[in-house]
């Protein structure tokens, strides 16, 4: 790593939240905050002075947007960034046009005088600016659309296998650090009649709704934020609540989720590995699992469960991972059948599925 620390750069308007901030991540040993700026013209300075590693970014400032700033960044020196912002309704759209800009997490700001929130907001907030730091960034080229390569397939079923099986395939999908743009991706290359995907993305709550929303308006399946009782159906995907476990539940046929409280685990909530065993138990070999890009190791022992259990498992390569940990972890675990491209993993889910 060249440097023993992250040299992080905290940009934000608000005096307290620069303080709060530094003074969250400054409790990390493995992270020294290098400075603060109150705009994007102070922190361009500073920048020209000492390159951070990890830049924490406020979206709602005054003098010129975060997103705008993102985007000259990320032009002339992707630098990673962790987008810090308010919980408000309007900032969760901003939030997520600044992961398509090369933003590369999302964390809540943490609120000063709630104890509880500033614990469970460090472990946050000090585990996304590591998993910035090690993230690989490409430089910004405008999206290409992949288009889905449709047989005939896609319109009508071939009969034999249509009528014979009453087992219904269900997917689940589990994803970190750069998944956002990885499931935009992989969910816009899927048909309409893809089998029902239940998701696990880790956000804060707020963002998965305008989330759901954004790729519901993209992609051929629907796409919503899970409530508890959705039926999972075939051309729809469930994306966990952001703050909430999210599992699989059966009755006689019918696949439905529930969303539930509980503690951190695997220092998620929601976790990929609660999603997982839930599908080992209630779906076994009707279940496909996939990994994505992420951070750490959510989701390698539910992905060895659920292979166990008989299930299909999927893990993205290094080579198109913004972060090739998740993934990683869940191949050394040995639960991993296939190890392939983000672009290959939507057709290995429908000849899965068939």
């Amino acid at each position: 790593m060249g440097h023993s620390k992250i040299r992080v750069l905290v940009v934000d308007d608000s005096a307290v939240v620069r303080q709060t901030l530094t003074y969250v991540l400054g409790l990390d040993p493995e992270i020294e905050v290098i400075g603060s700026a109150g705009d994007p013209y102070a922190a361009a300075e500073k920048i020209a002075e000492q390159v951070p590693d990890v830049i924490t970014l406020d979206i709602e400032m005054p003098r010129m947007d975060g997103i705008t700033f993102l985007h000259k960044i990320m032009m002339q020196h992707p630098i990673p960034v962790v987008i810090c912002s308010s919980l408000a309704e309007e900032g969760t759209r901003s939030a997520l046009q600044a992961l398509e800009n090369g933003a590369v997490e999302i964390v809540t700001k943490p609120r000063l005088g709630v104890r509880q929130f500033l614990e469970d907001s460090r472990t946050t907030i000090c585990d996304a600016v590591k998993a910035a730091a090690g993230a690989r960034l490409r430089p910004l080229t405008p999206t290409r659309v992949v288009e889905p390569k449709l047989t005939a397939d896609a319109v009508l079923a071939p009969a034999a296998c249509a009528m014979a099986k009453t087992t219904e395939k269900v997917v689940m999908i589990g994803a970190s650090t750069g998944g956002t743009e990885a499931l935009k991706t992989l969910l816009e290359a899927l048909p309409p009649d893809t089998p029902g995907i239940v998701i696990v993305q880790h956000m804060p709550e707020l963002f998965t709704r305008a989330f759901a929303d954004r790729l519901n308006g993209l992609c051929a399946i629907t796409v919503k934020e899970a409530e508890s009782g959705d039926t999972v159906l075939r051309g729809r995907a469930l994306i966990a609540p952001g703050n909430h476990h999210l599992l699989l539940q059966r009755s006689g046929a019918r696949y439905y989720v529930e969303v539930k409280d509980g503690p951190l685990v695997c220092r998620h909530r929601p976790s990929v590995d609660v999603l997982f065993r839930s599908a080992a138990r209630y779906a076994g070999p009707n279940a496909v699992g996939v990994i994505l890009t992420g951070m750490g190791d959510d989701g390698a022992r539910g992905m060895l469960e659920m292979k166990q259990a008989g299930a299909k498992t999927i893990a993205q390569d290094e080579a198109t991972c913004v972060v090739f940990g998740m993934p990683k972890e869940a191949i050394k675990l040995n639960g991993v059948d296939k190890v392939m491209p983000l672009e290959s993993i939507a057709g290995a889910i429908l000849n899965t599925a068939r």
